[in-house]
């Protein structure tokens, strides 16, 4: 079932949200059924807990909180729109998911890796992605395309609480994700998010029909 369960990861800024949405718009034109969500989010409960996660303003929520909070975001987007989608054979793409968590809160917060891990396993009932794309990226040149892009959008500044974390948090969390990627070099594929984007399009269009057509 969790063959068709592809994840999005990456640094902020590393473009991931933007492959995420190209890869949908190639499928729903190749007539592929799927479904696309994010986390933390995805649900109505899921956006409300992503609301106070990201805002900028929540300067004493504690470590804690924030994990637990994540983790509640996630059990109930895998309950309620992850899970169901699989079982119908759809395809499902999403914008970050356990290893966020791990990068974030373990590598960066300072949480012990193992029982996090467990934590996450909990919360998604087991679920774990057949395949994983990282956009990696260099931590300031990621936290400058992101507020670039802040700008362009006219997003006050800082517009998220995590992106407002300082440059030292946020190389811990790029170091995380690759030692991740590391660890499980069968279901993450690592992409140069320096590349042009059509070019990481492409490699993604076909790790991900690889992964597809051996299911069909």
């Amino acid at each position: 079932m969790k063959r068709k369960f592809i994840t999005f990861e990456g640094p902020e800024g590393s473009g991931k949200t933007t492959q995420l949405l190209l890869l949908a718009k190639y499928l729903k034109e190749n007539g592929r059924h799927l479904v696309v969500t994010r986390e933390p989010g995805g649900t109505e409960i899921s956006e409300k807990l992503r609301n106070i996660l990201l805002d900028a303003s929540n300067l004493h929520l504690c470590d804690r909180t924030e994990l637990l909070l994540i983790l509640s975001s996630r059990a109930q987007n895998t309950e309620e729109i992850i899970l169901p989608a699989l079982e119908e054979d759809k395809i499902v793409l999403c914008d970050r998911y356990s290893d966020s968590t791990l990068a974030y809160q373990s590598f960066a917060r300072g949480f012990d890796l193992e029982q996090t891990r467990r934590m996450c396993l909990f919360a998604t009932n087991g679920l774990q992605p057949a395949l994983t794309f990282l956009l990696d990226i260099d931590p300031r040149t990621g936290l400058e395309r992101a507020t670039a892009s802040a700008r362009t959008n006219k997003v006050a500044l800082p517009h998220d609480r995590m992106e407002a974390q300082g440059l030292d948090f946020h190389r811990k969390v790029r170091k995380g994700f690759l030692a991740l990627a590391g660890s499980e070099p069968e279901r993450f594929r690592v992409l140069d998010s320096r590349e042009p984007i059509d070019e990481i399009h492409a490699k993604i269009v076909a790790f991900t029909m690889k992964i597809i057509d051996a299911q069909d």
